[in-house]
């Protein structure tokens, strides 16, 4: 997003923190796995997703067998199977303004799941955090305006149904549903003025 709103930025982690760039490596790699393997049938996954491994050569065994189980937990679990169904669709880039967000914001992003069926809007963000929070008290403020953003922007493109928003856990791996509440407090402080 633009503007200089810091409750709608990405959360900073720095690569250079230490295990940055192993962590920021993982999930990369694991979302590129989960935005491409859902479109093979689900017998030749395994294989593609051991075989795309394989060429990261920065990579150990230990590291390509945690990516793979990880990943495939994911698309093998019956409670996501609505998030990969077909007509869902990966890395939805959107961009625009709402008249839920702050005056001057400008929503410009990438969604990494989006489901839009008759009667509803799934909005997905992928995490990769070790250990993900167990509630949504604890998820970072700046995951929350995030999700607040792209529903406030789904809310102009669909008006006429419901938009949900979920994080995908993906050590466990776990769907967290987002509570409208928690989505409107985000925007609210996002809102605010900034102090100087």
């Amino acid at each position: 997003m633009e503007e200089e709103d810091s409750g709608f930025e990405p959360p900073a982690l720095s690569p250079l923190s230490p295990g940055g760039q192993a962590r920021f490596r993982r999930g990369a790699l694991i979302h590129k796995l989960l935005q491409t393997l859902p479109d093979l049938p689900q017998e030749r996954r395994e294989a593609s997703a051991r075989r795309y491994l394989e060429s990261q050569v920065d990579l150990d065994d230990t590291q390509r067998e945690d990516i793979v189980s990880e990943t495939l937990a994911v698309l093998n679990d019956e409670t996501f199977a609505p998030i990969f169904a077909p007509g869902s669709r990966a890395e939805v880039a959107v961009t625009g303004r709402a008249p839920e967000l702050p005056d001057g914001v400008t929503v410009n992003g990438q969604i990494d799941r989006l489901v839009v069926t008759d009667h509803e809007v799934l909005i997905i963000d992928y995490k990769t955090n070790r250990p993900p929070p167990t509630q949504v008290e604890d998820v970072a403020p700046v995951y929350l305006g995030q999700m607040a953003a792209y529903r406030a922007l789904l809310r102009v493109l669909h008006p006429d149904r419901p938009v949900r928003c979920a994080l995908l856990w993906t050590d466990g791996p776990r769907l967290m549903e987002l509570p409208a509440e928690a989505l409107d407090i985000a925007l609210k402080r996002a809102s605010r003025p900034q102090r100087a």
